[in-house]
């Protein structure tokens, strides 16, 4: 029976395509801004994107501010950095010029500069009164889609966790999407926010609050990165691939910004914030655990992804089809030369409780299609290592 139920889809304007990221100048003049606070970091300054945005800003005569003081799985200080950074040059606008990590800042700044509070009081959903100054986005990785999504993940520093700062009070005002700015990444970055993107589709997918809209995203998605990362990794300069891939993150983040996400999130926000690894590679990581202990929960939806991945499942019985499905996930990552295991990564058996605790707490958990308790959590987390 087809779906008539009450489904809302949220989603800011984007403009895809090479040189996307010159229209920057064009559009902080429409927004009326006098001064822009522009949010990047070292790489991204030392690659010369952000050189490139903010000669835009001085052909449209716009005034400006640096911000560069941010790291990957960017910290609860440095957001509140940013925003005496943001007050004290008097500034009415904000550019995230980089990865998820730069927007994730430039949206922190903006929720703290628009609420006067520090950033930690915001976690959680629909926990942003009031909205943020115009916000443009030029992202410089495909995967992370915070410049579509209505998230923000910032690292408590204090508690070694990161929160999910869910509202649509932080979705950007626009975003530039320029797949040119993709190959200056190196291959271990083009692979983790790769399978990042793929997540965001594959929980985006099986999401409880999944609508027709984000599935026709999501499975595009899925079909995109599967068949176009590795070809990325190996030809990190054929920009056909890097658009592929690029379109494939685009449309999982719209997705995912409408659907929500799942365990997968709620454990990699753990895990990254207590070690402080790279948020794909964690996801990575995790995905085939996670996938497994949801299979019998949402069969049909799992099958549908093992059929995007062109597996062949004809003649297959359900415990067979999760084995495919579950292994084929494990080569894409393996392949994609993400091959550690949690324990190779720094992970310890006395850890496992404080993830799985911490893990539990995170809003995405709400949309898992499976209802996962602390000692599933914990099981999972052991699985991985």
């Amino acid at each position: 029976m087809f779906d008539l139920s009450l489904r809302k889809f949220l989603a800011p304007e984007f403009i895809f395509g090479v040189d996307a990221r010159k229209l920057a100048g064009r559009y902080v003049r429409n927004f009326g801004a006098r001064k822009v606070l522009v949010v990047t970091d070292p790489g991204v300054l030392s690659a010369g994107w952000a050189a490139e945005v903010i000669r835009t800003l001085e052909e449209e005569k716009v005034s400006y501010e640096l911000f560069t003081g941010v790291s990957p799985n960017p910290r609860d200080y440095e957001v509140m950095t940013g925003a005496e950074a943001y007050r004290q040059g008097k500034c009415d606008s904000l550019v995230a010029v980089g990865g998820g990590s730069v927007v994730d800042c430039a949206k922190g700044i903006g929720i703290v500069c628009s609420n006067n509070k520090h950033i930690l009081s915001f976690e959680g959903v629909d926990k942003v009164p009031l909205p943020i100054p115009p916000l443009v986005c030029i992202p410089t990785t495909a995967g992370a889609s915070a410049d579509v999504s209505q998230f923000a993940i910032i690292n408590n520093t204090t508690d070694k966790v990161k929160i999910a700062i869910i509202s649509k009070s932080v979705v950007p005002d626009v975003s530039l999407v320029d797949p040119a700015t993709l190959v200056t990444m190196d291959s271990m970055l083009t692979a983790c926010t790769g399978i990042d993107a793929l997540v965001h589709a594959i929980e985006a997918f099986v999401s409880n609050a999944n609508s027709a809209f984000t599935d026709m995203y999501a499975q595009e998605a899925i079909r995109l990165i599967d068949q176009n990362l590795l070809h990325t990794i190996q030809q990190p300069d054929n920009l056909e691939y890097r658009g592929k891939v690029m379109m494939g993150s685009l449309n999982a983040g719209l997705a995912f910004s409408n659907a929500s996400l799942g365990c997968v999130h709620a454990m990699a926000h753990s895990l990254g914030g207590f070690l402080d690894l790279p948020h794909g590679e964690c996801n990575a990581m995790l995905l085939p655990h996670v996938v497994n202990f949801n299979y019998e929960a949402s069969s049909e939806k799992y099958d549908s992804i093992a059929l995007a991945l062109n597996l062949p499942l004809h003649g297959l019985t359900s415990s067979q089809r999760k084995k495919a499905l579950v292994e084929r996930l494990l080569s894409l990552k393996n392949a994609s030369g993400i091959n550690k295991t949690l324990k190779e990564r720094g992970v310890i058996i006395s850890d496992i409780n404080e993830l799985a605790r911490k893990a539990m707490k995170d809003p995405c958990n709400a949309t898992n299609p499976r209802r996962p308790s602390q000692s599933d959590l914990e099981v999972i987390f052991k699985e991985a290592m």
